[in-house]
Order: C-alpha cells, then sequence, then structure tokens
C-alpha cells in the first residue's frame, strides 16, 4: 500500500491534492467515519455575505422575492431576516436596493450583500414595481440561511402528515443525534404527545452520538393514571411526557453513524416499522483525533459496534428497512414525498388494532368506611 500512494507524491502541488491522495489512502480499509480534512491551506477573505433567508426571481425588469423563509417564531434566533415582526414584507414584494444602491439585473444581488452578514442594513422594498410605494426597511442578514429552508422542510412535512392523518398522526424531524437532533426532539415530541401516533423522521440524519435518550422515551409505555379535578376532569397519564400510539420511523441512504444506530435500536426495542431506504452504514466511530503538523486531521476509525450476540454488525451494511420506498426524482419533483406518504398509511394501519384507548376517571373510590356499632 505505501508503495503504490508514495509513487504519487512526486505530483503532489497543493494541500488539496495531499488530501486527497490521503483520502485514497484511508479507502483502503473501507471502513465509515475515515476522514481527510484541513492543514495548510491558504488563508483566503471571507466575504462575509449576508443572506435575507428568500428566493429571488426576475419579474419586470426586477427582484421579486418568491419565496420568503421565516423560520419558527417560537424558536429563538431562528426567524428569517424578513420575518422580523413589525416589518410586514410578503412573498411577490420586490426588491428595489440594497444600502441606496440600485438592485436591477443583471446585477447580483449577492454582491450588494458582501460584508452585511451580522450588521443592519437598510433594503428598499415595494409591493408593486412602481417606486410610488417603496419604502425602506432595517434587517440584519444572516451569514447562513440553512436553518430557515430547513425548518420550512419541516413545517410542510407535519402540516402534510397533519393533513394525510386528518390531525391523529404526530410529525418529529431528527437531523442528527447531538444537540440540534435532541432540541428537535424535546420541542416537537412532546408537544404532540396528545396524538394517537408518530411518524419519526430521521432522513439524512448526520449522527452525532447515541440516542438512549430519544429510543427510551419512544419506547414508554403507558402504566397508569392520576385522577385530575381540573381540565374536565381528564386524568394525566403516567408517566405524563409520553405518547403510546404506534410510531413508524423513516430512514434513507443518508442517514449515519448515530443516524444508523438510532433505527437499530428503534427496531431492537420493538417500537414499530422502519420505511425508506437502507441507512448509510457506518457504525465504526472515531474520537480523540490529534492533528497533524500542519493543523489537517486524518481521522482514523477505532470503536466499531457489535450486537448482543457478539456479532459486528451495521457497519458495511447499514439498517434496512421494513418496507422500501424510494424518493424518485419525480414524484419529489412534482411536489410529492413518497416516503413520508408510506410511512403515514402505515401508521394509520397500526391504528386499526394499536391505539391505545386512554381511560376515563372510574367512579370515586370508597377508601374508608365508619365502623359499624
Amino acid at each position: 500500500v505505501w508503495e503504490w500512494y508514495a509513487a504519487w507524491l512526486p505530483d503532489v502541488r497543493h494541500r488539496a491534492d495531499f488530501n486527497h491522495l490521503l483520502d485514497m489512502l484511508s479507502g483502503e480499509i473501507a471502513v465509515g467515519h475515515s476522514y481527510v480534512f484541513g492543514g495548510d491551506y491558504p488563508d483566503l477573505e471571507n466575504p462575509h455575505t449576508g443572506l435575507l433567508g428568500a428566493d429571488l426571481e426576475e419579474a419586470d425588469g426586477l427582484y421579486r422575492l418568491a419565496r420568503i423563509y421565516a423560520g419558527d417564531a417560537w424558536w429563538p434566533g431562528t426567524t428569517g431576516p424578513l420575518s422580523m415582526p413589525g416589518l410586514e414584507v410578503a412573498e411577490g414584494d420586490y426588491l428595489l436596493a440594497i444600502d441606496g444602491v440600485e438592485l436591477r439585473p443583471p446585477t447580483n444581488p449577492y454582491r450588494l450583500l458582501e460584508g452585511t452578514a451580522g450588521r443592519t442594513i437598510t433594503v428598499t422594498v415595494s409591493s408593486s414595481p412602481s417606486a410610488e410605494q417603496a419604502r425602506d426597511i432595517v434587517v440584519e442578514p444572516i451569514a447562513n440561511e440553512s436553518f430557515q429552508r430547513m425548518w420550512a422542510w419541516v413545517a410542510a412535512n407535519q402540516a402534510r402528515v397533519d393533513e394525510l392523518s386528518g390531525g391523529r398522526l404526530a410529525y418529529v424531524w431528527l437531523p442528527n443525534t447531538s444537540r440540534n437532533g435532541y432540541e428537535f426532539f424535546n420541542r416537537m415530541y412532546y408537544a404532540q404527545k396528545d396524538r394517537e401516533g408518530a411518524v419519526i423522521d430521521e432522513r439524512n440524519n448526520g449522527g452525532g452520538s447515541a440516542a438512549d435518550y430519544i429510543v427510551d422515551m419512544l419506547d414508554r409505555e403507558l402504566t397508569g393514571y392520576f385522577n385530575s379535578p381540573g381540565a374536565g376532569r381528564k386524568p394525566w397519564t403516567q408517566p405524563m411526557a409520553g405518547l403510546f400510539g404506534p410510531k413508524v420511523m423513516i430512514i434513507n441512504e443518508s442517514a449515519g453513524s448515530g443516524g444508523d444506530l438510532l433505527p437499530y435500536l428503534f427496531r431492537f426495542r420493538g417500537i414499530g416499522p422502519l420505511v425508506g431506504t437502507r441507512t448509510w452504514g457506518g457504525l465504526v466511530g472515531s474520537w480523540d483525533t490529534p492533528p497533524l503538523v500542519d493543523g489537517g486531521f486524518f481521522v482514523a476509525p477505532r470503536g466499531g459496534f457489535f450486537d448482543v450476540d457478539g456479532k459486528w454488525a451495521v457497519e458495511g451494511e447499514g439498517v434496512a428497512p421494513d418496507i422500501e420506498v424510494r424518493n424518485d426524482p419525480a414524484p419529489v419533483i412534482a411536489g410529492g414525498d413518497p416516503q413520508l406518504e408510506a410511512a403515514v398509511r402505515e401508521a394509520l394501519r397500526l391504528l386499526e388494532t394499536e391505539k391505545v384507548e386512554l381511560k376515563e376517571e372510574p367512579a370515586p373510590p370508597v377508601r374508608w368506611r365508619r365502623p359499624s356499632r
């Protein structure tokens, strides 16, 4: 192996070339979590281009706001720049100027937004192409709008599940099994614990750690109730934080690492079926990797997963679905989501036989009787 790759060294002219060579070398072990990145790269200036959290389109010789990504109004720090309270900017409005500089095609709007990330600027908007209705608003562009765009996808999925199930099913998306994944789970799961069942979407899950907590919460069983004098005498469930009906998990080929272990544990616990496509198959973890002398990293995976029978599992294989459904381009481009729709159908089918009927408060008890004389 050394002789094969050493022959390429004379052709290395840049750290990127060397990283590519190391990447091919690490591929010889055929194990996931083998990464090569960083190192002695040129220190290039960052233009700090600001983003408005919107899609722009050309119309009437101007730029129009085709879509505004609002983020989540109830999640601090996630609201899009054009969705802040009081701005009253709507999709279909025109973007006429940025910091007093007129904006018209073919001028690239992002050229005018260079250096604006994180600082307040003035943009001129109008509800019509005419400047007569133009007004200036003050906004703070952001450096990254991926959350706002991602949240639009999540919110659309949640609305779709609500529509298809008639409000019976919860929808929870887990972007990873690290901090963001736990935030999403805690915010979305418990807020919908009044639903009869749930669709857990872990597609594109980036992993992070073993999601023991999430699996434990999904696997909670109803063990009893406490009566409540208020709220129409609706009993409290024990445990209180639980959704006890059937659950279905959606998986795909872009979910890996902790995103492999999550569906593996979901199946191991018998929580519910998996719908979608086989996961990535990377469950040899890596940690505590020291940098190379120039600050680059050559990650050596070293913590492989094996099952309770003492056999290596998941690495190089992934976790296969119980119900295989591919999101082919045609239906997705048309606005559909075959995997999500199949998961809803399966969850509704399970509700026919596995629905948990919550009990009403029984008749008042007689806990003590006065002894007869």
